[in-house]
């Protein structure tokens, strides 16, 4: 792994600080003076740090006034975001927003794939599909969830479209994190296992609309046993 640069390292820490709530959205940040005293670096390596997040638009300078964090809704990296979400940004909000997500990537990718898919991904789909039952039935959620996630990138690759692929990446962990969470009330397994089922039958007639209503009735299935069983549970 390469080594990260004195850069970065200022950089990760205040978006860390950031991440934990000890600057609020629209906060002051402070000023180089200041961090090149907590870091031991020089005043230009925490202007080159700041440059990086004001460029990710964590940041915002306000010339006379000072460097601010901006809102959530404003940063412009993925994997910043991601980390901001995974520790204590309102968990509802960001369950219910994430679902969207794939509402939106996922139907289209879908559509795509059923003109698309080979054989040996349907039959690998099915493979999936059995899986997940078995592990239902034995109530072993991780390898229900890895089932799970291995059916739904088949769909992504069989798309055929790399910015799908390159978009779903830095979200596996999350996607993971959150179907471990979901993946352990039976009833939600148990719809999920009949909307795959409905998936891999569209698919399997290569019908695209078909496919993405199928895929459509599972996000939708997937937003209201999110709201049913876990998010009023909580």
């Amino acid at each position: 792994m390469a080594r990260k640069s004195l850069t970065d390292v200022v950089a990760d820490d205040l978006l860390d600080r950031i991440v934990a709530g000890e600057f609020a959205p629209n906060s002051l940040v402070p000023g180089e003076l200041e961090l090149s005293s907590q870091h031991e670096v020089s005043r230009m390596t925490v202007r080159e740090a700041m440059k990086t997040l004001v460029a990710q638009r964590i940041l915002r300078v306000e010339r006379g006034r000072g460097t601010f964090v901006n809102p959530l809704a404003s940063w412009g990296s993925l994997n910043a975001v991601l980390r901001a979400v995974s520790e204590g940004e309102d968990h509802a909000v960001v369950a219910v927003q994430l679902i969207e997500l794939r509402r939106m990537l996922e139907t289209g990718a879908c559509e795509l794939a059923a003109s698309r898919i080979t054989d040996e991904d349907l039959e690998d789909m099915g493979q999936q599909l059995s899986k997940m039952k078995a592990a239902h039935e034995a109530s072993d959620v991780p390898a229900f969830v890895a089932s799970d996630l291995a059916f739904h990138d088949i769909i992504l690759q069989a798309s055929g479209n790399i910015f799908v692929s390159v978009l779903f990446d830095p979200l596996h962990r999350i996607l993971e994190s959150r179907r471990a969470e979901t993946s352990q009330v039976p009833q939600i397994q148990s719809n999920a296992i009949a909307m795959h089922g409905a998936i891999l039958t569209a698919l399997s007639k290569r019908k695209p609309e078909l496919a993405r209503v199928a895929m459509d009735n599972h996000m939708a299935q997937t937003l209201d046993d999110l709201k049913s069983y876990v998010l009023r549970s909580q």
